[in-house]
């Protein structure tokens, strides 16, 4: 009887595993919709009416702008219920204590506050083509609390799948240097989102890339004009200190985790950098900065499964020394 119910237990454990790496994925795929919203200019497409769009459940004869828009609140209103799913799995089949529990708890806090983000911009009006500058804070607070709510479903599908958990304490200059390098991510982050709507909104058809500069500039430009180039510039201090970290979690805590996942960072921030100048190059088409968002979210992803790995190296190590020493006794 024990064994049927340690088998179900474990068969239930491998479906939490799978319904956290599936919500993972599928928030991806979210934030990129998102992202297509803000391009056709579509955030005002169901009004200024949030949670309902135009003042109704399903909206009639729906404009293709109301099309994405509505599109994009169901699709984020299935995260939430995935979220809701993840946390009950979560507490019906890990025990007391278990940090996957802690992963889906923060998982569902981020997706409300991501759904509470989306309503003040709608019923702020800080939508389609607004030059407001405080629509810049919001996206960057946004941006902030998307790749925080990545991070803590990737926490959670790792713990799920049995990873250890992750333990601040005792961590010295590697755990400093691991929460600057995720600060910086989300403040890069934040600029990447108030760049790429400044793009949308004032970047012009022709001119080179100092012409651009010179209109951001210019007496009549606006605050978010004024901030677009603070991203490329912050991307390249950022960059260069992750490259850095990646190579120094090799010398001090090596493991094949941190091997691993330092030569995906390395990977990621060139491909990044290719990007951005490509992007500046063709003058932000739609497809460009979809894919730039793409590999932000995987830098990101890879940055904090890098610092997981480096920050739980030496438990691994000291799980491997126990069984070596239970195998040679």
């Amino acid at each position: 009887m024990s064994g049927t119910l340690t088998a179900s237990r474990m068969g239930a454990g491998l479906w939490l595993s799978r319904l956290a790496w599936a919500a993972l994925g599928y928030n991806v795929l979210v934030i990129l919709w998102g992202a297509v919203v803000r391009l056709t200019t579509s955030g005002a497409g169901c009004g200024a009416h949030w949670p309902l769009c135009n003042g109704v459940v399903l909206p009639p004869s729906p404009t293709l702008h109301t099309v994405i828009e509505f599109s994009h609140r169901l699709t984020s209103g299935l995260s939430g219920v995935l979220a809701i799913a993840l946390l009950i799995l979560a507490f019906r089949v890990t025990a007391r204590g278990h940090p996957a529990r802690l992963g889906a708890a923060l998982s569902l806090g981020f997706i409300i506050l991501e759904g509470l983000v989306g309503g003040v911009q709608v019923l702020l009006g800080l939508t389609a083509t607004s030059t407001d500058p405080a629509r810049g804070f919001v996206q960057g607070v946004h941006l902030a609390n998307t790749f925080l709510l990545l991070g803590a479903l990737l926490l959670t599908a790792l713990w799920a799948s049995g990873s250890p958990q992750l333990r601040l304490r005792g961590q010295g200059r590697a755990g400093t240097l691991s929460a600057v390098a995720l600060i910086l991510l989300l403040i890069l982050g934040m600029a990447g989102a108030v760049t790429a709507l400044g793009d949308l909104l004032f970047l012009p058809a022709d001119g080179t890339p100092i012409d651009t500069v010179k209109r951001d500039y210019a007496a009549t430009a606006g605050a978010l004009q004024n901030l677009r180039v603070i991203h490329p510039m912050l991307a390249i201090v950022v960059s260069a200190f992750l490259a850095w970290l990646a190579g120094w979690f090799r010398r001090e805590r090596p493991s094949p985790g941190v091997n691993r996942w330092s030569g995906a960072v390395w990977g990621l921030i060139a491909a990044q950098i290719a990007l951005g100048f490509l992007n500046v190059a063709l003058r932000a088409p739609a497809w460009i900065q979809l894919s730039h968002l793409l590999l932000a979210c995987a830098l990101w992803l890879g940055t904090v499964t890098l610092v997981y790995s480096a920050m739980t190296a030496l438990t691994m190590q000291g799980a491997r020394r126990a069984v070596a020493g239970r195998v040679g006794a």
